[in-house]
């Protein structure tokens, strides 16, 4: 990634570390399949008692802790690409 000064503070903080586009696209899919897991299947879902192991998280604040992270993640990687702002090649 280009270090620009017309990049937004919060783009950068998003994928300071991320030079390619592929690994903010990783990333990205990533913490949505994790906002998926983090919503408390264990408490909606009636089952077998290993469902309650599998799925650990038993309240909404994970998920709702994710839900804007992978927002955030999603909306730096549009700018990106719509400034066209990653490394050549990548």
């Amino acid at each position: 990634m280009h270090n620009t000064n017309q990049r937004p503070l919060w783009v950068h903080l998003a994928f300071s570390g991320i030079r390619r586009r592929r690994t903010a696209l990783w990333l990205t899919w990533a913490s949505a399949l994790f906002t998926g897991y983090c919503l408390p299947w264990a408490e909606l879902l009636t089952g077998p008692p290993w469902l309650t192991r599998l799925f650990l998280v038993h309240d909404w604040s994970w998920f709702a802790m994710m839900v804007p992270m992978t927002v955030w993640y999603w909306l730096g990687l549009r700018w990106m690409d719509r400034h066209r702002a990653w490394v050549p090649g990548s």
